[in-house]
């Protein structure tokens, strides 16, 4: 049985990571990582392996009992692992929001609702709506000459995104969009549609509530 201590340097998933960082590793040096040890007649890595198929072949209905049905895996390397799948799961959900409805947009969103000047905002969407990517695209009111396609759609081209949602605040209160607003909709909705990304939505933000091109069936 080999400790990671034990093992050549060139092959130690830590001084892997050192030298060329997280992202090098493979899924089963990552699991090494985690473990830090192997069992009897079972070194570290093989031991990684097995733990990786069993991964690949049914990650989404892992629990302690399957991971103990591997050879020499005891409870402790097994709660160790099934706790390290947890916690990320818990910080990737909130990292990988979902938008779903205006209201989405509108608490994403929520701390520029009171601001006394006029924010032009952006967020990104990958194919399943997650969010990619947050800007701040201008500040100041908005009309056609401060707010152009490319700084909009830039960023999405930048992320590889699908699609982009617009909002700005009005310090106002009102929800009726002016006459600017409504041009700057068309405007970035055309060249979106040439660019091949879609423009969702255009939601505007005030203290107390919000409204949606999309709902208004402006788009």
């Amino acid at each position: 049985m080999k400790r990671l201590s034990q093992l050549e340097s060139i092959d130690k998933p830590r001084e892997k990571l050192r030298k060329r960082g997280i992202k090098t590793l493979k899924d089963y040096e990552l699991v090494a990582l985690l473990l830090g040890s192997g069992v009897k007649g079972k070194d570290v890595l093989k031991l990684s392996k097995e733990i990786v198929k069993l991964f690949k072949s049914d990650f989404a209905e892992l629990d302690l009992e399957k991971l103990l049905n591997i050879h020499g895996l005891g409870e402790a390397k097994a709660s160790q692992i099934l706790a390290s799948i947890e916690i990320s799961k818990r910080y990737l959900i909130k990292q990988n929001r979902k938008i779903t409805c205006a209201k989405d947009v509108v608490e994403e969103l929520k701390e520029y609702r009171d601001k006394k000047q006029e924010y032009f905002l952006a967020i990104y969407l990958d194919g399943a709506n997650h969010i990619c990517h947050k800007q701040i695209i201008t500040i100041g009111t908005l009309n056609e000459s401060l707010v152009h396609p490319r700084e909009v759609f830039a960023p999405a081209i930048e992320h590889r995104c699908a699609s982009v949602i617009i909002a700005h605040n009005h310090p106002s209160g009102s929800l009726n969009p002016s006459h600017s607003d409504i041009k700057v909709t068309k405007r970035l909705q055309e060249s979106g549609k040439l660019l091949g990304i879609e423009l969702l939505d255009h939601i505007i933000l005030t203290k107390e509530n919000y409204a949606s091109f999309d709902e208004m069936g402006m788009l």
